[in-house]
């Protein structure tokens, strides 16, 4: 196999200029939104030094997702989705420019600035579901994995930049400017997104209101492979996320070496990023459910073999072999999503992903730190590495239209 068909495949790039310029904005915008994740905590911390306080920017980033996503989504699946992201960029812009304003004046509390958060997200909540038709409305069929893993690689790829990019400009200017350069992020994404074609949705609009969220959730009920992709990634996190468990597990495991605690979380993106960017040959298959099956699997199994690892080195690479296998099952559920929901249901089923993608990791972290409390670091992560490894197992066996190709 030649290495250009290794690497991440650019056709959407080349082939539709208006996914070129949509990418160029997204990928702006979320270097800009990990600065202020970086930023907010960073503040929030220097005004009270209480960690229940940083907790609180979690939730505050999480509940209106969680919330109003499903309704956002009903609402996105009514009308145009050009309008409602531009609207909904246009929203989150306006947050990060008061959290500018207040950066630069000082004195405002910190539950203000958890407000401004709270509404920056609820306008996520309402633009993600918008976004979430793109890719399979600009690209061909055959080219819809490709750009969720083009999508995927540019987001890992900010994940490393942007919190150091963060820690300097902060150091050199200030909180202001870090809000400010967020602000003005959202404006390429809105200039990417401008050159949207109208997008309404194709066939019958969503009917208002809860009836509308209900009619996705029946959806998602009855396909069984949009169900299991979606089952899978929940299990997957919710039994098995590890972030919580890095401080004591490097303390069990590792000397306690605050230098090796910090590689922890590098390692997974880093292995995010290099199976995204050698991703060619996996988003050229026309069957994602076996490849997001064995690559939830795989990430069970990396962190079990974790838990069991004495060499901090051993444990780095096996932190990035499981961040290779969760990008890349992220990238083949997202495509079995987009691939397989009718047109006029995807903004409630993207609302419906992105909902997972946001609970899961934080339910899995709730569910470690608890189960870690009551036995050891270790335990709680082997225990959920294996749990995942079963529930794979169990969605596979199960949904057998998802084991064969979805």
């Amino acid at each position: 196999m030649s290495l250009a068909r290794s690497l991440v495949d650019v056709r959407p790039l080349r082939t539709s200029p208006v996914f070129r310029r949509l990418l160029i904005g997204r990928t702006v915008s979320v270097l800009g939104g990990f600065m202020t994740m970086v930023t907010v905590m960073y503040q929030v911390w220097d005004q009270t030094g209480s960690t229940a306080w940083t907790g609180a920017v979690g939730l505050a980033q999480a509940l209106p997702l969680v919330v109003f996503g499903l309704f956002a989504g009903a609402w996105v699946d009514r009308a145009d989705r050009r309008r409602i992201y531009l609207a909904a960029t246009v929203g989150q812009a306006a947050c990060s420019l008061l959290l500018a304003v207040q950066g630069f004046t000082g004195h405002v509390p910190p539950a203000a600035v958890l407000l401004l958060v709270a509404a920056q997200s609820g306008f996520g909540a309402l633009g993600a579901p918008a976004a979430g038709v793109f890719v399979p409305r600009l690209l061909p069929k055959e080219q819809v994995a490709a750009g969720l893993a083009l999508q995927q690689v540019s987001g890992q790829s900010m994940m490393l930049i942007g919190p150091a990019l963060a820690g300097l400009l902060l150091g050199w200017f200030g909180i202001g400017v870090c809000y400010l350069l967020d602000a003005l992020s959202f404006g390429l994404a809105f200039y990417g997104a401008r050159g949207l074609p109208a997008l309404p949705p194709r066939g019958e609009p969503s009917r208002a209101g809860l009836h509308g969220v209900l009619d996705g959730l029946r959806f998602l009920a009855g396909h069984r492979v949009v169900r299991g992709a979606l089952v899978t990634d929940l299990a997957a996190t919710v039994l098995s996320f590890p972030v919580s468990l890095f401080p004591l597990v490097n303390a069990e495991r590792f000397g306690d070496d605050p230098r090796t605690l910090g590689l922890f979380l590098s390692a997974l993106a880093v292995g995010g990023v290099a199976a995204t960017a050698l991703s060619g040959p996996l988003t050229r298959l026309s069957r994602p459910g076996p490849v997001m099956l064995c690559a939830s699997a795989t990430w069970g199994a990396a962190l079990v073999l974790f838990g069991l690892a004495g060499d901090p080195w051993l444990g780095l690479v096996l932190l990035a072999l499981a961040g290779a296998a969760d990008a890349t099952a992220v990238v083949s559920r997202s495509t079995i999503v987009q691939t397989r929901t009718p047109d006029a249901l995807l903004g409630r089923v993207t609302a419906a992903e992105q909902i997972v993608g946001q609970a899961g990791p934080s339910l899995g972290n709730a569910r470690g730190g608890l189960l870690a409390g009551w036995t050891s670091g270790t335990t709680a992560l082997i225990s959920g590495g294996l749990l995942c490894v079963l529930a794979v197992a169990a969605v596979a066996t199960t949904t057998p239209e998802l084991r064969d190709g979805g």
